[in-house]
């Protein structure tokens, strides 16, 4: 170890699951190197695991390569198939206390509460406990889903110690933010909930300690594309500029899928403009049953192999773009990250719902509709493709980019970081190259 050493170590679910946050743990990995530390370190799970799980991935030959410097830690589980489940959690914490008690400063930072705050919580604690010298400063960000399902079911099913164990375990971090003041507002109200039935004090502290920091997206691939790749990217997927509305997230309940496809039904644009779903999710094979079901059948393309390098191309080169998500009981879109990826990316109008912390993403820069509103999104087709000049799609996308811009990975990165009150971001940074 050098005197000039510094890490950081993310804990997330990272790459391959098509999740806005694991690809902001990226970015602010790729950051934390141009920042100045030399050692940066993604922990998260094995990807048998994340499949397990059902969660959407991308294809792993989609997954853009990290920066030398960026280690991606999969910690394999640790025991028998007594304990099928903490065997893997044990993995991980047993991996951060070797990270925090090797001498090397270091910034943990924590993305989902539960169950990787939890982990940094224990692991810490374990640290101290070995009487080795630990130098370990914590960030934890609350990204919603780990509020909407975890916090918010312990809070509706009366379980004190499952909530206070999460709860605490975030106010206990150096640093507290949330992706989005409409996240921050939630985790108040579920900790008043618990303090009026239980006489615990965790809604003040909240209020007093959670800041902001919306998602960290890394605006270089979206931005100064080039016309000819653009039209290369389209010929490619048998698309045309402006030919086409495009959906590109998760394919899940909450996305608004299935309202997408009967908005575009009750629309008025012509046999020219197809509706392309980009995704992976779930509810893939519903909303493919629905499509086929549908008179415009013909007009309705899957894609579920869109890469990350693809990516701002689609959005780019759309006549419109949709995610009219919907409010449900185990997600609420706590941001929106793939709106501000489409902001910068230029391209047609965005359409979307004022539903969680949508509203914060998107500024005055998207056609809002009520959630769950087919007949609206239909209007909203119609006027962002039929009765929306050029000059006017481009003035907008304009003002669009620029109010993205604030989401910037070095933009958030420095304005998280500046929160950080240690030595270990006062030392002389590594020069770039």
């Amino acid at each position: 170890m050098s005197e000039t050493d510094r890490r950081l170590v993310i804990v997330v679910r990272a790459d391959p699951v098509i999740c806005g946050h694991s690809v902001e743990a990226r970015n602010l990995a790729e950051t934390a190197l141009e920042r100045g530390f030399t050692d940066v370190r993604i922990v998260t799970w094995p990807i048998e695991r994340l499949q397990a799980a059902g969660l959407p991935l991308k294809p792993l030959d989609a997954v853009l390569p990290y920066s030398p410097g960026i280690t991606v830690e999969r910690p394999a589980p640790v025991g028998d198939y007594k304990v099928p489940d903490g065997r893997y959690v044990a993995g991980i914490t047993g991996r951060l206390i070797e990270l925090f008690t090797d001498g090397v400063p270091t910034v943990a930072l924590s993305l989902y509460l539960s169950p990787h705050t939890l982990a940094v919580s224990d692991a810490l604690r374990a640290a101290w406990g070995t009487g080795l010298p630990v130098d370990v400063t914590t960030v934890a960000e609350a990204v919603g889903s780990d509020v909407t399902n975890v916090v918010r079911t312990a809070v509706e099913e009366g379980r004190l110690g499952a909530a206070a164990h999460i709860l605490s375990s975030y106010l206990s971090q150096d640093v507290c933010v949330a992706v989005s003041e409409y996240t921050r507002d939630l985790i108040v109200a579920e900790a008043e909930q618990i303090d009026a039935r239980h006489g615990t004090r965790f809604a003040e502290q909240c209020r007093a300690r959670i800041a902001i920091s919306y998602p960290a997206i890394d605006s270089d691939p979206y931005l100064d594309l080039d016309d000819a790749r653009i039209e290369e990217v389209l010929a490619s997927r048998g698309l045309e500029r402006d030919g086409y509305v495009l959906f590109l997230s998760r394919l899940a309940a909450a996305k608004g899928v299935d309202d997408l496809i009967a908005g575009f039904e009750l629309s008025h644009l012509d046999d020219g403009v197809q509706l392309v779903i980009a995704g992976r999710g779930p509810q893939e094979e519903a909303f493919r049953a629905r499509a086929e079901e549908s008179p415009l059948a013909h007009r309705i393309h899957f894609l579920t192999d869109v890469g990350d390098a693809e990516k701002p191309y689609l959005m780019a080169g759309c006549a419109a773009f949709a995610l009219p998500s919907k409010p449900r009981p185990e997600f609420v879109e706590t941001f929106g990250i793939a709106l501000a990826e489409k902001m910068l990316a230029g391209g047609g109008p965005i359409i979307t719902v004022p539903t969680g912390g949508i509203g914060e993403a998107v500024g005055e820069h998207a056609i809002m509709v009520p959630a769950e509103d087919a007949a609206a999104i239909g209007a909203a087709l119609d006027r962002a493709i039929l009765r929306t000049t050029r000059m006017e799609r481009e003035r907008q996308a304009v003002a669009a980019r620029e109010y993205a811009l604030q989401f910037d990975r070095r933009n958030v990165f420095d304005r998280l970081f500046a929160r950080v009150p240690r030595p270990i971001l006062d030392r002389e940074p590594v020069p770039e190259v």
